[in-house]
Parts: C-alpha cells; sequence; structure tokens
C-alpha cells in the first residue's frame, strides 16, 4: 500500500470513528481515536507527498470537513430521512385547529355545572353536553356553577362562579 493510500485510510477511519461516536456512547473514547487518526493521517500526507498536498488535505479535513458536517446537521431536519426521524412538538395552533378541538372554542364564555368535583380535572356539564376540564388549579365541588375562561390545545379551562340567577340566563337547562 502507497504511503499517501495509508494517509488517506487513516483520515477515513478516523471521519468513521466520529461518526460512531454520534450513535455510540463511548465516554469520547471514539472522539480522541478519530482525532489521533486524522492528525496521523495529515501529517503522513505531509511526510510523504509534498507541500500542496498535504495543505489541501488539512484544509479539506480541518476546514471544509467540519463545515459540511455543520451544513448536514442544519440540512438534517428538512430530509426525507430527518423528517421521519426527528420528532417536532405540535403546536398549540394545530391542536386547535382539529376538529374535535374547535368545538370546545365555542365553550369559551359559557357556564357549565361540575358534574364530577374538579380536583383539578373533572367533567363539567355544558348544555347537556358532558367535557372534560380542568379548573385554574382550584378544587371545586360536584353541582358548583363555573364559567369556561380559555381553552388551550384542547384543555377546557374553568373558573369558579357564583350561583347565577337561571331565569337570567339563555340557556336554563341545569337539571
Amino acid at each position: 500500500m502507497d504511503n499517501l493510500t495509508l494517509a488517506y485510510v487513516l483520515i477515513a477511519v478516523g471521519v468513521i470513528l466520529m461518526i460512531v461516536e454520534l450513535f455510540v456512547p463511548t465516554g469520547g473514547i471514539c472522539f480522541i481515536l478519530a482525532s489521533v487518526f486524522a492528525i496521523s493521517g495529515v501529517a503522513l500526507t505531509f511526510f510523504y507527498g509534498d507541500t500542496w498536498t498535504g495543505m489541501i488535505t488539512l484544509v479539506a479535513v480541518f476546514i471544509i470537513g467540519p463545515i459540511a458536517i455543520s451544513a448536514l446537521f442544519y440540512l438534517w431536519p428538512e430530509a426525507l430521512w430527518g423528517n421521519r426521524l426527528i420528532h417536532r412538538p405540535e403546536d398549540d395552533v394545530t391542536v386547535a385547529a382539529m376538529p374535535g378541538n374547535a368545538s370546545l372554542e365555542q365553550l369559551k364564555g359559557r357556564i357549565g355545572r361540575v358534574v364530577s368535583g374538579l380536583r383539578p380535572s373533572g367533567i363539567v356539564e355544558f348544555d347537556g353536553k358532558r367535557i372534560d376540564c380542568m379548573s385554574e388549579g382550584m378544587m371545586i365541588d360536584a353541582n358548583r356553577m363555573v364559567r369556561c375562561i380559555d381553552v388551550r390545545a384542547g384543555r377546557v379551562l374553568v373558573r369558579e362562579i357564583d350561583q347565577p340567577n337561571l331565569a337570567d340566563l339563555e340557556n336554563t337547562n341545569f337539571g
């Protein structure tokens, strides 16, 4: 084997060990070995090749290589396989746009009756429909009146109110 070929093989082994370090938790052992192999390969190109071969190899390994790898990590989430492998959290907007959650948006400002005690979550009846709700952190006993103050990511947030005069409400079906 030619000495320059050996140098490039050492650099390739260093790159492979660097990739292994990304996926296998070795505690930095593969990183150290990769650095030793890469530096040895570059040194061999200076020793057995001419100065230009050594300089081109040095620039390729320690300047162009890291720039290319950082660009790869930047573009990886946008690639086909990156989209499949990297989990992205759902936005509240997309959760709220789901058909089941869109109907919950209509509950804002509505008054309901607690069916099961909210500790801090439980069942509240709005217009004859039972909805899983959460209080603002306070426990609310059953048969108390609550008002829907917000719907966030499919969760209905309620606040306890005083007993309203049922004749003043447009929906008086509270049982």
